[in-house]
């Protein structure tokens, strides 16, 4: 069981593609959600995942300022149906927060948080920043954690 954190050019073709196929399953086939997966920002972003026996158990997407908002930002948040419950998601929120906060420097981070998770999000100190909005059919809100210096 290992966490890497890796800039889309430092991964290998497995890992791609374990990940890809993760979110898909996830956003896609699970959620029943049938819109595009790929939107251009994994060439840009950074890649936390834990890896357990060769398969991807948890993933986040930690994108830098001004490729989704003003802000860094956190997405395609998931963790494999076979691993939760077990704290994964809490762990991988905490190193991506880290990663960002400590590696990055980054003191705002926005994200876009399905709206029955804002309470998981406000545990670490995210607040909403707007109305209940549906992004592919699934109720979201803008969410902005504020670090200080």
């Amino acid at each position: 069981m290992t966490w890497y954190i890796r800039r889309f050019e430092e991964m290998s073709t497995n890992e791609l593609y374990s990940v890809l196929k993760e979110r898909v399953d996830v956003f896609v086939v699970e959620q029943n959600c049938p819109y595009p997966e790929l939107d251009g920002k994994d060439l840009l972003s950074y890649h936390l995942f834990k890896e357990v026996e060769g398969e991807i158990a948890a993933y986040s997407r930690l994108l830098p300022p001004g490729v989704s908002y003003e802000e860094a930002s956190i997405g395609r948040v998931l963790v494999k149906k076979a691993y939760r419950k077990q704290k994964l998601g809490e762990e991988l929120l905490k190193r991506a927060l880290d990663f960002l906060t400590n590696e990055l420097n980054e003191s705002r981070i926005k994200i876009q948080a399905q709206d029955y998770l804002r309470k998981f999000y406000g545990s670490f100190g995210f607040e909403v920043i707007s109305d209940v909005y549906l992004e592919d059919g699934i109720p979201h809100v803008d969410m902005i954690l504020s670090k200080k210096s």
